[in-house]
């Protein structure tokens, strides 16, 4: 397969951003994903993460696309829309800057899955959103952690 990591997904995102990911580096696994994949990809970008650009400023995406076997790998869930490029995790930096981007993506922004997760070994925190390109499939589904702290 053609190496397309270097190509621009929107005006602050490539491929390649969506697709790094130290695990697949360590373990050696390819994570580069088909067409398909790549325009679902874009989409987010688009519709959730230059909007939440626009508003924020620079956005670190820890995890955007994984291939079936990295998703194995990392834990994720079997249906993880990660394997459809549907979704992103992206860093906050403190709990008010993950409270105020989630309550943006909430009021304003089209999603099927928004969770403010967090790591019991190591605090970390961090924002998963999805998105469906699909009209009218976007669930809205939102769970904030930080409401339940």
């Amino acid at each position: 397969m053609e190496d397309n990591t270097k190509t621009r997904l929107s005006a602050h995102f490539t491929l390649e951003e969506m697709c790094r990911s130290g695990a697949a580096i360590k373990h050696h696994i390819s994570n580069t994903p088909d067409k398909k994949q790549t325009e679902r990809l874009r989409q987010l970008c688009l519709n959730v993460l230059e909007p939440l650009h626009r508003r924020f400023g620079v956005i670190r995406i820890t995890s955007g696309f994984r291939s079936e076997r990295l998703n194995a790998i990392v834990g994720g869930a079997d249906t993880s829309q990660h394997m459809r490029g549907e979704a992103a995790d992206i860093h906050i930096s403190s709990m008010e800057t993950g409270r105020k981007m989630y309550e943006y993506i909430e009021a304003n922004l089209d999603f099927d899955q928004l969770l403010f997760e967090h790591s019991m070994s190591n605090g970390a925190c961090w924002l998963h959103v999805s998105y469906k390109a699909v009209k009218g499939l976007n669930r809205h589904d939102a769970v904030p952690f930080y409401k339940a702290a």
